[in-house]
């Protein structure tokens, strides 16, 4: 330490030299252990086979938007431990498309139940019927709804529709599904629930404010929920993937930080029994962790960037076909 600084400390030279030591030494110790949690939950994690702990919940997995994207990967994977399917999503077609490919593949059974959740609570009387009876173990709440390009909250084509059919979408189904399966899970004390989030739902992100806040929303119910159930044998693990190959991306070329919705899935269900608040993919894990290390406005700052680059793209592509 330099005389000048010594000379202004005083007699506290010795507090703050201690202060200091043991500030940096639990930074590395937080470092550490970070490392070592991730590389338990991302490396070890995908040397066990995880289908007895799937299948020890129940005979029955419950999948919304199941046709597309990582829903579909969700109900693939889960087949593929042995567990029968309930696939929900609007377009009956593509639901018997995708059951039919999976009792073919994987030698179990499927339901098919089509559902359209944007409109709202109508649609949960019948789910709720076609349920009855199923030995549900597992649900996956991943049904979800974006906006078509980043825009400012006043700016949105048709938006109170659209904010509507967000919450109705990304809330409601998340809140609906877990109230008619939960009862049976809590019964026999034994449980699943994966409730697909976003990154955009860990912090708040300007240009997609609705859907942001609705991801919030169900980051918290998750959590709170798990702490309310988890003693009685229900657990509910909330999941925040960052970009994603799907439909709701519009991203076709898979990549290391951009992977498919399978190789993200295989990934984020092998963290099941070791982390119940995941990114689900560790690139995405480090894209969260310095994410939270850099300071708010330098993300946003970031984010807003590259969203206003993302509007002025669309813009001029729905310009195009206007002029086609």
């Amino acid at each position: 330490m330099s005389p000048q600084i010594s000379a202004v400390l005083g007699n506290f030279t010795d507090v703050f030299a201690v202060a200091g030591a043991v500030t940096v030494s639990y930074i590395v110790l937080k470092a550490l252990f970070s490392l070592l949690k991730a590389f338990r939950v991302y490396i070890l994690s995908r040397t066990s086979d995880i289908g007895p702990y799937l299948r020890s919940h129940g005979e029955w997995a419950v999948v919304t938007g199941a046709t597309d994207g990582i829903g579909k990967a969700y109900a693939e994977q889960l087949a593929s431990s042995g567990l029968n399917v309930v696939l929900i999503s609007r377009t009956e077609s593509k639901l018997r498309d995708v059951a039919s490919a999976i009792e073919s593949k994987y030698n179990v059974k499927t339901m098919v139940i089509p559902a359209d959740f944007s409109q709202g609570t109508s649609i949960y009387d019948g789910i709720r019927r076609k349920l009855a009876g199923v030995d549900v173990g597992i649900l996956v709440n991943n049904v979800g709804l974006s906006y078509d390009y980043p825009e400012v909250f006043l700016d949105l084509p048709d938006r109170e529709q659209l904010f509507m059919n967000l919450m109705h979408v990304n809330c409601t189904s998340v809140t609906m599904m877990t109230s008619i399966v939960g009862p049976g899970m809590v019964e026999k004390k034994r449980g699943l629930v994966i409730n697909l989030s976003s990154a955009a739902g860990e912090s708040p992100t300007p240009m997609l404010t609705v859907y942001s806040a609705c991801k919030a929303y169900v980051s918290y119910l998750t959590e709170c929920l798990d702490h309310e159930y988890s003693q009685k044998g229900v657990r509910f693990q909330c999941v925040t993937p960052y970009f994603v190959c799907s439909n709701m991306s519009k991203i076709r070329k898979a990549s290391l930080f951009i992977p498919s919705a399978t190789t993200y899935v295989k990934s984020a269900l092998a963290t099941l029994g070791r982390e119940w608040q995941t990114n689900g993919y560790g690139p995405h894990a480090l894209m969260g962790w310095a994410t939270r290390l850099l300071p708010d406005c330098l993300v946003r700052s970031f984010a807003r960037k590259n969203f206003l680059a993302a509007r002025a793209r669309a813009l001029k592509r729905m310009a195009g076909k206007k002029q086609n």
